[in-house]
């Protein structure tokens, strides 16, 4: 009792509360659900770690079970779960996940979800429209998330739905590392960065910063009735005898990219080159994107990419040196921001 008693007595005369010291140190855990183990397992190999002993049902009933074959109590631990089809099974598999998390007194729980689902339903558009974001970022707060990170999320007023931490990350290093390493001279002479409408100029036109080259806009209409259909309008820019690469967050069906590409090389484009983050590829996308009018489509592999929809025009960038570096900063109080130049 004496010696407790110095201990306490010493602490005030530092002028530190009384209390004591733990031995324990913070622990890193990537966990991964089932939408994407391939990359789960790479972002946990950059780490110099291994994926989470975790045992996943999915019952007769169509129920889903998750539980976590380890002690993760005190662990701060990275959910990797991405949103490729089917979406609904993924993020019910997710908060399950959290779920258990929580209950076994995991200190922090991030979210890693590369793809952000719902993301395109930011906004109503009409009356008696749902706001799908906001009721996903709604139900990963819920359910036990503390932090969430994503890349390239469709808009960016998407952070503002989680109350708590959002890491917004950018494929635009990945991608822009692979054109300035693999573009022809002639393509970098004839380079001109093109937004497929209006709502990405401004990444756009940070890739013309980026590349030095001049920047094109595609002016677009939607039917507000009729899901994923696109009609062009007009190109502003010259594209005439021009390199045009196309930038956008997401490829779904294709249909923006196909008619975008068809109207630049009718405009006098000499190629046409895509480049896109979530290669979400929908039907009938592989199709559409093997267009004549497309001369090479790149993407990452934020979500997965069966077999049976890549093709020979098609090149897939890894995404998880980028996610294990920000996962890495996140757990070691570093600076996401600073991978970014500021702008993340």
């Amino acid at each position: 009792m004496a010696r407790k008693k110095n201990r306490v007595d010493l602490d005030r005369d530092n002028g530190i509360a009384p209390g004591l010291v733990a031995k324990t140190k913070k622990r890193l855990v990537v966990a991964s659900g089932r939408s994407h183990p391939e990359l789960a397992k790479q972002v946990a190999e950059h780490l110099g770690t291994e994926l989470a002993p975790t045992e996943h049902r999915t019952f007769a009933s169509g129920e889903i079970y998750t539980r976590f074959e380890v002690s993760i109590r005190g662990c701060d631990v990275f959910v990797v779960q991405s949103f490729g089809p089917p979406v609904n099974e993924w993020l019910m598999e997710l908060l399950i996940m959290l779920d258990a998390l929580k209950r076994a007194s995991a200190k922090r729980i991030t979210v890693v979800a590369p793809y952000f689902p719902y993301s395109r339903q930011d906004k109503k558009g009409r009356g008696r429209e749902p706001i799908s974001a906001r009721l996903v970022a709604d139900l990963l707060k819920t359910a036990g998330a503390d932090r969430i990170m994503s890349v390239d999320l469709h808009a960016a007023q998407i952070q503002g739905f989680f109350d708590g931490p959002v890491d917004h990350l950018f494929a635009k290093p990945v991608l822009l590392e692979h054109f300035e390493q693999g573009l022809s001279d002639e393509d970098r002479e004839t380079l001109t960065v093109v937004s497929p409408d209006m709502g990405r100029v401004r990444v756009a036109d940070t890739w013309s910063d980026s590349l030095g080259a001049p920047l094109a806009i595609i002016h677009k209409r939607r039917d507000p009735k009729v899901a994923n259909q696109v009609s062009v309008h007009e190109i502003v820019g010259d594209v005439q005898g021009r390199t045009c690469l196309l930038v956008d967050d997401m490829i779904d069906t294709g249909g923006t990219i196909q008619k975008a590409a068809q109207a630049l090389k009718a405009s006098g484009a000499r190629k046409v080159i895509v480049a896109a983050t979530h290669a979400i590829f929908s039907d009938p996308a592989t199709e559409r994107l093997q267009d004549a009018a497309i001369d090479q489509v790149v993407v990452t592999d934020t979500v997965p990419i069966a077999a049976d929809r890549r093709f020979d025009r098609l090149t897939v960038l890894p995404i998880a040196p980028l996610l294990a570096r920000a996962i890495h900063e996140v757990f070691e109080d570093g600076s996401v921001t600073s991978m970014f130049g500021g702008d993340a």
